[in-house]
């Protein structure tokens, strides 16, 4: 266990994020063992696992009370430990809500995407919760541009220097004109606490008045009205 161990902390300090299909990962998060001793090295150089069921990946943070020590220093700090600017902040909330919120519904109701419209949201409790392509829907750039790009510090900059840079962090991936979640987009950034803000607030209204229709509430509120079970049959 020692060198799995040893393994599993360095790619994860290296590669900053793996797949949670990852032959190493997986045990990690079902044996109670592993993950006691992985998460007690990661906390003793002041690390915690990302570890979030709907997302696809798994990654490594600070400690919340190590990030002033730690980023403090940096004036970028008081905007983002990842040197980036507002604009590029309300890029990735914009993203983050186009993608992960319709993609959370899908997940918490069992549902993919070509079941959009179509399927019972009562009919697949069973089903395991899905990732990847058949739940996470892609923006077109041109459309995204289009609708926030004026917003935002112009066409340009968003297309050649923000995206991009979004991409290379790992939020997002860019293929063939399309934009689609990367890594660390639904996984550094917490659904529970950002949810209900943006779909209520100021944010959700913006995203509206562009034609982008957001879930009517909290994905995990819909959860909590689902049927454990089927009703029981009446009687004859």
């Amino acid at each position: 266990m020692e060198h799995e161990l040893k393994t599993l902390t360095a790619r994860l300090l290296a590669q900053r994020w793996l797949p949670r299909n990852d032959k190493l990962v997986r045990r990690a998060l079902v044996d109670e063992t592993f993950r006691f001793e992985l998460d007690r090295r990661l906390a003793d150089v002041g690390l915690r696992l990302l570890d979030n069921p709907y997302a696809a990946h798994v990654g490594v943070a600070l400690e919340a009370e190590l990030a002033e020590p730690v980023f403090g220093a940096g004036r970028e700090y008081a905007a983002s430990n990842l040197g980036l600017t507002r604009d590029e902040i309300a890029l990735l909330v914009i993203l983050w809500a186009l993608i992960v919120l319709p993609k959370r519904e899908r997940q918490v109701t069992r549902r993919e995407l070509a079941d959009d419209g179509q399927s019972d949201l009562f009919g697949g409790a069973d089903k395991p919760v899905g990732h990847g392509e058949s739940v996470s829907g892609a923006l077109t750039e041109a459309s995204l541009i289009a609708d926030f790009g004026p917003r935002l510090g112009g066409r340009t900059k968003v297309r050649n220097f923000m995206l991009g840079k979004l991409a290379r962090l790992g939020f997002i991936e860019r293929r063939n004109g399309l934009i689609s979640e990367g890594p660390l987009l639904d996984l550094a950034l917490d659904y529970r606490v950002m949810a209900d803000r943006i779909i209520h607030g100021t944010l959700g209204e913006v995203l509206a008045a562009a034609g982008h229709a957001l879930p009517e509430g909290n994905a995990f509120d819909l959860a909590d009205v689902l049927p454990d079970e089927d009703p029981p049959a009446e009687d004859a």
